[in-house]
């Protein structure tokens, strides 16, 4: 009889109080039940990684906001030199890239469902890990081996590790893209990391 008259009363505290405090419980309440059951839980086991939703935290995936054409166009060299041709390009996922702030959501796949011109998230040599798009994949004592690069970037870089990505350290293959919703993320954390300095 307790718990029922203690659970009627946290709910109309929370939902029918107009108070500061009720509005804060709110607020904590719903970032809970946000990150650990639908995020946590739900996303995690339906998509099948570990991390379903990451948000984009550099520019190396960018476009520069010009056209496919004229992307294209500065920047068929290194892919033509790497046996990537224009028409293969053209049925990549994603080939217009994606930018700083967008959210894209992750598949957790197979090695072997995994092809060139997928935009792969891979545990790299670095702070986080890393989203590229893959432009080579091989086999190598019967593992999956990948090499992805940035389409931004003007080379794969072998100091992040995506000149030879081991199917362990795959996180998950983007399969849809949120535009912008990341920046409240990449700003937040960059709030945290500020304040964190100044109190040192």
């Amino acid at each position: 009889m307790k718990l029922k008259k203690f659970l009627k009363d946290a709910w109309n505290f929370i939902w029918h109080s107009d108070s500061l405090l009720s509005w804060i419980v709110a607020f904590i309440l719903a970032f809970v039940i946000v990150k650990y059951v639908i995020y946590g839980m739900l996303l995690t086991t339906v998509l099948g990684t570990g991390f379903p939703v990451v948000a984009v935290v550099s520019g190396s995936m960018e476009h520069d906001g010009l056209g496919f054409d004229s992307w294209w166009e500065e920047n068929s060299n290194w892919y033509e030199s790497n046996d990537v041709s224009l028409e293969e390009f053209n049925e990549f996922s994603f080939k217009n890239g994606f930018n700083k702030g967008d959210i894209m959501v992750l598949l957790g796949v197979e090695a072997k469902n995994i092809n060139n011109g997928d935009i792969l998230v891979f545990e790299a040599n670095s702070k986080y890990p890393v989203i590229h798009r893959v432009v080579n994949t091989w086999s190598e004592d019967d593992e999956i081996h990948f090499q992805t690069k940035g389409d931004n970037n003007p080379r794969v870089f072998p100091e992040l590790g995506e000149n030879d990505i081991t199917e362990n350290k795959v996180v998950g293959k983007a399969i849809f893209r949120v535009p912008l919703l990341g920046w409240v993320k990449i700003i937040f954390t960059e709030i945290i990391i500020t304040f964190t300095e100044m109190i040192r």
